[in-house]
């Protein structure tokens, strides 16, 4: 069977459970826990003959053979009991509950969709194109909240390309969300070295890969994920459950990618007596940070060079605040600066993300030995953000839009790059700036812009006007957000803004 035809069903069968008013995110978990029980059935069987770590009993057969309120029961059972088990097992299945509310429904499924398939013979491509398809469904169903873990795909792809995995390399992900960038870096490997040995092989499956996720259902959604693009195993788990801040894990890697969840403090809820509800700051205090902080992305920009090997090499998305905020914000910039070889900053339009208000830029840096001397020599910043405009349904962001950006960041070595940006050509947006630029500016601020926004001299060149509606909620978003930070410093509480 051909992708379309397999996603096509997947979605068929998705749009009548949501009459019976299952979510999508629902109906992705209620698949992950199927198809990982029949896959670990095909595997069980000629060709493959490999040991099932599904426990005889509540396994794929189990299923096929019950009908209506026993296959319910049997169904609850056997999530309740594979969820006590350990490795990739209790990864998947762990706090999971069945979500249908039809017993018919369930076994339509079960029978008509998925067993008539041979899910583990069909191509990475098909099953992981048709999974990553229902993923993007659910970030865009705003209800769910899930699209705070969903990063644009073109966006990953771009990021990837300019960073150029090897075989061989280690690459991890501290905020990984549904494993967006794990795989593209596992398939940009596969894609542009198809002569690795058996041994290179092996280790990119099996050992290359390390994700963490704050949240057990999306850590659930990414081992899956990860699962049907033939990576990972019983044996071998590539997503860990946890807060990636809390310590240092000790694992070095090659690589690090990440969009750490938006959100600017880490804060706990407090009950006190009498039901008084407050907030707690907290903030991250360990040994191998610069800078003690409680704003979330200051210690991933921490976090993350803790991770790099010497040498190695990182790309973090990351709100605009990171790069202008003072005290410890500035202490990290200017350690940064020094410490590491901060090469790369590319600012990003608004309209991407799912969680709104929101203006990011992708960072590059790569981790260096001590010396005395700075080992940032020049910073160079693609705009792609002045005059650029896009929405997540009208005009959405493409892997072409990045294409430009690609080109200038030249992977193949980046130590040869030519600017596009000069006196003569003003709306050039590739332009580089010298390390002493960079620490002479008030609070070493990065936040630096040098395009004319057309839209303020020429009224002709005003976006489409639900672009302008779009940007606009975007502003006050982001403006809410501030006010709640400021608010929340002023007291120790947070507040819900009615109607955000």
């Amino acid at each position: 069977m051909n992708p379309s035809n397999i996603v096509q069903k997947l979605w068929n069968y998705c749009n009548v459970l949501r009459d019976d008013g299952m979510s999508y995110g629902d109906y992705v978990e209620q698949l992950t826990y199927l198809l990982f029980l029949k896959m670990a059935d095909e595997r069980s069987r000629p060709p493959y003959n490999q040991a099932s770590p599904v426990l005889a009993g509540y396994d794929w057969p189990s299923l096929v053979k019950k009908d209506g309120d026993e296959l319910f029961d049997h169904y609850r059972h056997t999530l309740e009991e594979l969820g006590k088990q350990k490795g990739l097992l209790g990864l998947i299945f762990t706090k999971s509950q069945n979500k249908f509310q039809d017993p018919a429904k369930l076994r339509r499924l079960i029978v008509d969709l998925i067993d008539k398939e041979t899910w583990v013979s069909m191509s990475a491509d098909v099953k992981g194109d048709a999974y990553e398809g229902l993923l993007e469904k659910n970030a865009q169903d705003t209800k769910s909240g899930a699209g705070q873990y969903f990063t644009p795909r073109p966006l990953i792809q771009a990021i990837v390309d300019a960073m150029a995995p090897r075989p061989g390399e280690t690459i991890s992900d501290p905020a990984c969300g549904t494993g967006g960038f794990l795989l593209a870096a596992h398939d940009y490997v596969v894609q542009h070295y198809p002569n690795m040995t058996s041994a290179e092989k092996k280790k990119l499956r099996g050992e290359s890969f390390k994700g963490w996720e704050l949240v057990q259902a999306t850590a659930r959604l990414c081992a899956m994920n990860m699962l049907l693009h033939g990576i990972g195993s019983q044996e071998f788990e590539p997503i860990a459950v946890g807060d990636s801040l809390a310590a240092d894990p000790g694992e070095r890697f090659d690589v690090v990618l990440t969009n750490p969840p938006f959100g600017k403090k880490s804060s706990t809820t407090i009950v006190g007596e009498e039901g008084k509800v407050s907030k707690e700051r907290d903030t991250v205090e360990r040994d191998d940070f610069w800078a003690t902080t409680s704003n979330k992305q200051l210690n991933f920009v921490q976090h993350v060079k803790t991770l790099l090997k010497q040498n190695g090499r990182a790309a973090l998305v990351l709100p605009d605040n990171v790069l202008f905020e003072g005290g410890a914000g500035e202490t990290i910039r200017r350690k940064l600066l020094h410490d590491c070889d901060v090469h790369t900053l590319l600012r990003l339009p608004t309209g991407l993300f799912y969680a709104q208000g929101v203006k990011a830029n992708v960072l590059f840096f790569d981790k260096k030995p001590a010396a005395e001397t700075p080992w940032t020599r020049k910073l160079w910043i693609y705009d792609l953000r002045t005059n650029m405009h896009f929405t997540l349904k009208t005009s959405t962001l493409k892997r072409e839009d990045l294409d430009e950006f690609v080109q200038c960041y030249h992977p193949e070595n980046r130590h040869d790059r030519k600017a596009t940006w000069s006196e003569k050509n003003p709306d050039g947006r590739w332009r580089e700036y010298d390390y002493e630029e960079l620490v002479n500016r008030d609070k070493a601020s990065l936040d630096i812009f040098w395009l004319r926004d057309e839209s303020l001299s020429d009224s002709d060149n005003l976006p489409a006007p639900e672009v302008i509606a779009a940007e606009i909620v975007e502003d006050l978003e982001a403006a809410l957000e501030q006010f709640r930070e400021i608010l929340a410093d002023m007291d120790g509480t947070s507040i819900k803004v009615q109607g955000a």
